[in-house]
């Protein structure tokens, strides 16, 4: 009997993880319309046969609206902005002085950090993502969105989120690819729903000079 009850004592638990964890998404996805950051993201190759996995790091700032606004400007070690402007998903590469333009509708799924910042709702998300939720860890709740597309170049993504009373706020997250690389994004000075923000500064025009490509 005893043993019977602390096992559905770690059941109960377990779904107590499982439920704050996805409600938490769903109040960050709900409640924060528009938001900036500033990041740090931190990419690991494959280990080449005989060597230490790569990593390259990298520095920038990242800002929404939902449902049709984001941009991630990356700023050292090299310059670049990946914009969408409600219509257009652009990248733009400062040092090739090379621009490229895509629909956006149709490019978007490609930036996972997009498809969350710009999902209205949990529902929404699990139309593209199958969504668990996974033990706290680092003070962080966590959600696994594992692609439903067989043929998504993204394997797996873990959102860290951090609760802080009513206020849930993306703080890292997390991505694995097919070809074995990983990028992990944390997120400093973040700003929830900030006074400001507006579609002016989700446009983009390339600079003069720039080569304009559109696949």
């Amino acid at each position: 009997m005893r043993q019977a009850l602390l096992l559905m004592a770690w059941w109960a638990a377990c779904a107590s993880v499982q439920a704050d964890a996805l409600d938490s998404l769903g109040i960050f996805l709900k409640n924060t319309r528009s938001g900036r950051a500033d990041f740090v993201q931190t990419v690991t190759l494959p280990a080449k046969s005989g060597q230490a996995p790569r990593t390259k790091p990298s520095t920038g700032s990242f800002a929404f609206m939902r449902p049709q606004y984001f941009r991630l400007d990356y700023q050292k070690p090299f310059a670049q902005s990946i914009v969408a402007d409600g219509k257009t998903l652009w990248i733009y590469d400062a040092e090739l002085k090379q621009a490229t333009s895509r629909a956006q509708g149709q490019a978007l799924g490609a930036t996972p950090v997009a498809v969350i910042a710009m999902a209205s709702d949990v529902s929404a998300l699990q139309k593209d993502f199958q969504l668990q939720s996974l033990p706290d860890l680092d003070g962080l709740q966590w959600v696994q969105a594992t692609p439903v597309s067989k043929d998504a170049s993204m394997q797996v993504m873990r959102l860290g989120l951090r609760v802080q009373g009513p206020l849930v706020q993306l703080a890292r997250l997390e991505m694995a690819d097919a070809m074995g690389q990983r990028s992990v994004l944390v997120f400093d000075r973040i700003e929830t729903n900030p006074s400001g923000l507006g579609p002016s500064g989700f446009q983009f025009s390339p600079p003069a000079g720039a080569e304009v490509l559109r696949p």
